[in-house]
């Protein structure tokens, strides 16, 4: 994909969750070069990177013709990758940030998408929202999940306790961050409570994670549009750390990096994977980095995706074959 035409066609939400990663990235080789060194991943079958072979599954009384043609629809691309990164925040056992990256290690290019948390899907024969996955059968769950409706399949996860995003906030000495509105929201039930008025301020950890777990106010009022604009503000934020991070005097606290990271990120990638991912996303530089959220439209209690237009995006930026993927591979429920 050349970085030419990716840029003609960023996105507005385009910053929307890129510091999640970067930080997530840092965070990770950080922690992966203390532990192994540099190597790619393992090219396995069930692993990003390979090519699936289909060859000793294929269903009988298919012609030739009719294997090859399914064989060539599950080809992988070399060196792409697909990682679901989530994070737990809200205390009822949801995973309340979801984002699906696509690592092309081979084109040089990162995407993630946004997936709001209200999106409907069916989990375990019932309508339910995306986020209930996690609480249902954990990353298991929801990345199985996210994997039928868009098609593709989810190589990897990565689970963020978001306790560790405000150890991290502290731990570079807080951020300075525009409040996009008014803040004004209880929740006794959560022991929560959330008031700042719009406006720059200095944020430490516990305050910054009230901004970006806000989703509206007490009256009703607020971003006019909960979950997308919460994931704006929450990803905007989250560039904020992100460029504070990567300071010069922050690179000395690399220790505390490395035990944030052990506390509170889950990931069924190995170190060397880690470092060695990490290592091709830093040497692509930030704008190889795009951010969107899946296309949909909402109507209580749901947001209802809109299938040609996620069809478009997999096929754009998030599908790790070689071939399109039709409409008859997803399965997002109306």
């Amino acid at each position: 994909m050349p970085r030419t035409r990716r840029r003609r066609r960023r996105r507005s939400s385009s910053h929307r969750g890129r510091t999640l990663l970067l930080v997530f990235i840092l965070l990770a080789v950080t922690y992966a070069c203390f532990r192994a060194f540099l190597r790619p991943p393992e090219q396995k079958t069930d692993e990003p990177g390979a090519v699936q072979s289909v060859s000793d599954n294929l269903p009988e009384g298919l012609s030739d013709e009719e294997a090859e043609s399914l064989r060539s629809h599950y080809e992988r691309k070399p060196s792409f990758y697909t990682v679901l990164v989530s994070g737990v925040d809200d205390g009822n056992g949801g995973s309340d940030t979801n984002i699906l990256v696509a690592i092309d290690a081979e084109n040089d290019y990162i995407y993630g998408v946004s997936i709001p948390r209200d999106t409907k899907a069916i989990i375990n024969g019932k309508n339910r929202k995306i986020n209930f996955a996690y609480n249902s059968g954990g990353m298991e769950l929801l990345a199985q999940t996210v994997s039928g409706q868009l098609g593709i399949p989810v190589d990897y996860t990565v689970l963020v306790d978001l306790r560790g995003f405000e150890a991290l906030v502290n731990t570079i000495g807080g951020v300075d961050f525009y409040i996009p509105v008014n803040m004004d929201y209880d929740d006794p039930l959560q022991d929560l409570s959330i008031h700042f008025p719009k406006g720059m301020r200095h944020l430490d950890g516990a305050e910054a994670l009230k901004v970006v777990r806000f989703r509206h106010n007490n009256d009703g009022t607020g971003y006019g549009s909960e979950d997308i604009g919460r994931m704006q503000t929450q990803q905007n934020f989250l560039k904020a750390v992100a460029k504070k991070t990567l300071t010069v005097s922050n690179l000395t606290k690399l220790d505390s990096f490395v035990k944030i990271f052990h506390q509170y990120v889950e990931t069924d990638l190995n170190l060397g994977n880690l470092a060695w991912l990490g290592a091709e996303a830093i040497g692509m530089g930030p704008e190889a980095i795009d951010f969107s959220t899946l296309p949909g439209d909402w109507k209580s209690p749901y947001i209802y995706l809109n299938q040609d237009e996620v069809l478009a995006l997999v096929n754009q930026y998030l599908n790790p074959y070689v071939e399109d993927r039709l409409p008859e591979d997803l399965n997002i429920p109306s």
